[in-house]
C-alpha cells in the first residue's frame, strides 16, 4: 500500500490480499486438517471436548471458532493461557483436544502453559503459519495455515491471518457437523431462545390459526357470507374447503376488492365462481423455516396449512408471524 490512493482503492486491495490469503489456505488444505479433524472427532467421541487457547487477536478468534463448534453439536470452550496459569487449566480432562492458536508459533504467553497442559494427558494441536516455530515442536501434531501476506502494509497487524483462522474454524465446524449428522432440529435444540431455534424447532402447525378458529367456507357459501365469516374470525381471508374438509381455494380481502372493481353483484357470487382455486399450501409437519421461505418466495399475506390427505389444518396470516419473533 502507498500514499495518494483513494479509500475505496485501499479498502480493496485489503479484499484483494485477504481472499488471496483465504485462497493459499484452501488450495493448501491437506493430510494436516483431515488429521485435525478425526482428532477432533475422537475427542469428541470420547467423552471429551475441544479447547481452544490463544493471546491476543488470536484469542478472539479461539472464542469465535469454540462457540461455532458448540452450537453445531461439538463441545468446546475456550481457555485464556494466563488465566491457565492461575487455576482454568482445570477446564482440561481426560480425552480432551487443546488447539493452541499462533501464527508465529513463539507466543511467550501461549508456550509456557503447554507443558502444564501436557503433563494432564490431553493431546495438543496447533494451528500455526510455522512448522518449524517452538509450537509446532511442542504439539503432537501440526495445522499449517501458512498465507502470504497480512493487509497491514507493515505486514505486521494480524489481519489475513486472522481471517483465514477464521474460516480454517468455519470449515472444520461444518465439516464436524456433516461427519456427526448434525441436523437442523439438533441446531435449534441448542437455540432454544432466538429465532433461528423456533424456526428449526417449531412446526406450521405450532403457529397456524387453527381450522375451528379460522374461516373455513363451503364452496356454496356467497361472498357477503364469506366476509362474514372473514370478519367473525378476525381474517383477511378464507380457506373454502369442501365437505370432507379438502382444500378447494382461498378468498382474500384483495379478491374481494378487486371483484367488486369489475361487479357489483360480487356479494352474492358463489366461492366456487370467485376463489382462487388450488392455492398455496403447505404442511402441517413442515418446520417454520420452509413456511417462512415459501412466504419470501411466493410473496403471500395468508399461507393454508394442509394434512396429509390435503385436508384444511388451518390458516398462517404473516401478520401473526412478527408477535412471534418469527420475522
Amino acid at each position: 500500500m502507498s500514499g495518494n490512493r483513494s479509500t475505496l482503492e485501499i479498502a480493496r486491495e485489503v479484499f484483494d490480499i485477504e481472499i488471496e490469503g483465504v485462497t493459499t489456505l484452501r488450495n493448501n488444505l491437506g493430510k494436516d486438517f483431515e488429521i485435525l479433524v478425526d482428532r477432533c472427532a475422537a475427542a469428541i467421541n470420547a467423552g471429551g471436548k475441544i479447547v481452544l487457547t490463544g493471546v491476543g487477536k488470536s484469542g478472539y478468534i479461539g472464542k469465535k471458532i469454540a462457540a461455532t463448534l458448540s452450537s453445531v453439536g461439538n463441545p468446546a470452550v475456550f481457555m485464556h493461557p494466563v488465566e491457565a496459569r492461575h487455576g482454568d487449566l482445570g477446564l482440561l480432562q481426560k480425552n480432551d483436544l487443546m488447539i493452541a492458536l499462533s501464527y508465529s508459533g513463539e507466543t511467550e504467553e501461549l508456550l509456557v502453559v503447554l507443558t502444564p497442559a501436557k503433563r494432564l494427558g490431553v493431546e495438543l494441536a496447533a494451528i500455526t503459519g510455522n512448522r518449524e516455530s517452538t509450537l509446532a515442536k511442542m504439539s503432537d501434531f501440526v495445522m499449517d495455515m501458512a498465507v502470504p501476506r497480512e493487509a497491514c502494509p507493515f505486514n505486521l497487524a494480524p489481519t489475513t491471518t486472522t481471517t483465514a483462522l477464521l474460516v480454517l474454524g468455519d470449515a472444520l465446524s461444518m465439516v464436524l457437523l456433516d461427519k456427526n449428522g448434525f441436523t437442523k432440529s439438533d441446531y435449534g435444540r441448542r437455540h432454544p431462545g432466538g429465532a433461528i431455534g423456533r424456526m428449526v424447532t417449531m412446526k406450521a402447525s405450532d403457529v397456524m390459526r387453527k381450522a375451528a378458529d379460522a374461516a373455513v367456507v363451503p364452496p356454496d357459501f356467497t361472498v357477503r357470507e364469506t366476509l362474514y365469516a372473514m370478519s367473525h374470525a378476525r381474517s383477511g381471508a378464507a380457506v373454502i374447503a369442501d365437505e370432507n374438509g379438502k382444500l378447494l381455494g382461498i378468498f382474500t380481502d384483495g379478491d374481494f376488492r378487486r371483484s367488486a372493481a369489475q361487479d357489483d353483484a360480487v356479494l352474492t357470487r358463489k366461492m366456487s365462481e370467485v376463489m382462487t382455486p388450488s392455492p398455496i399450501s403447505i404442511n402441517a409437519e413442515s418446520m417454520v423455516v420452509e413456511v417462512i421461505k415459501l412466504v419470501e418466495k411466493r410473496r403471500v399475506d395468508d399461507l393454508v396449512v394442509v394434512n396429509d390427505d390435503n385436508t384444511v389444518a388451518g390458516i398462517i396470516d404473516i401478520q401473526d408471524l412478527p408477535g412471534l419473533k418469527l420475522m
